[in-house]
C-alpha cells in the first residue's frame, strides 16, 4: 500500500493528477467541494490514474480539507 499527501484543487477546468515529488500529488478536480462531491471525484480520478478499482483508494484524513492523506492499495 502506498500513501500520498494530496493537495486538491476543486472547480478546475479539467481533472488532472500532477506528481510534485515522490509521495506528493496535486489533483485538480472539476467537482465543487460540496456534500462530498470533490472527495468522490478524487477517489475516481486517483483510481483511474493508478489503474486501480475505486475500492483500492481510501482517504485517510482531511475529508473537509484541501490537504489530504490518501492510501492506494
Amino acid at each position: 500500500m502506498n500513501r500520498y499527501r494530496v493537495k486538491v484543487i476543486p472547480r478546475s477546468s479539467k481533472n488532472q493528477v500532477e506528481e510534485l515529488s515522490p509521495g506528493e500529488l496535486k489533483v485538480k478536480l472539476t467537482a465543487p467541494p460540496v456534500e462530498g462531491a470533490a472527495n468522490e471525484a478524487l477517489i475516481q480520478v486517483l483510481a483511474d490514474h493508478f489503474k486501480k478499482r475505486k475500492s483500492a483508494v481510501r482517504i485517510l484524513s482531511g475529508q473537509n480539507s484541501r490537504q489530504k492523506w490518501v492510501e492506494v492499495a
